[in-house]
């Protein structure tokens, strides 16, 4: 089963819940205790989307956290490539397995990886977003399908 890492997971959380229109910026604090992430984890993470240029962060009195609206045109493939880091769905070196000589299993598993990644480079962040009446967002199908 391909399964999104915690950091991948909550990070699209994070980028989807700042999407929201606010008046002042988003803080730590608060994405932490509603997405009920640790404040530690959630810098890292922020930290990390941050350094991509998908969030602006600000520090000081009046500071927070806004989405850089120019990420709501990336492609989700390579957000969740970038995110997942390099990650394999099995790992045939560490321990050696025997029958990696005779073993098509890891070949067909990468292509089907590079299909998820294609298939997710169809949608933009913005098209995850759909604005609700009650100007809450919810998700389209894309993101449910990673079980947010």
């Amino acid at each position: 089963l391909m399964q999104l890492n915690k950091f991948t997971d909550y990070a699209l959380r994070i980028l989807m819940y700042v999407s929201q229109p606010k008046d002042i910026p988003y803080t730590i604090a608060e994405i932490a205790q509603d997405l009920h992430v640790s404040k530690n984890h959630l810098m890292k993470i922020v930290h990390f989307m941050g350094k991509q240029n998908w969030l602006i962060t600000t520090r000081g009195k009046g500071g927070g956290i806004n989405l850089n609206p120019k990420a709501l045109e990336l492609k989700l493939g390579h957000m969740v490539r970038i995110l997942q880091g390099e990650n394999q769905i099995v790992e045939c070196n560490t321990p050696p397995c025997v029958l990696r000589n005779h073993c098509g299993l890891k070949g067909l598993l990468d292509q089907a990886l590079e299909q998820f990644y294609l298939h997710l480079d169809q949608y933009t962040l913005a098209q995850v977003l759909k604005t609700a009446p009650s100007s809450k967002y919810t998700t389209l199908s894309p993101i449910q399908m990673i079980n947010l």
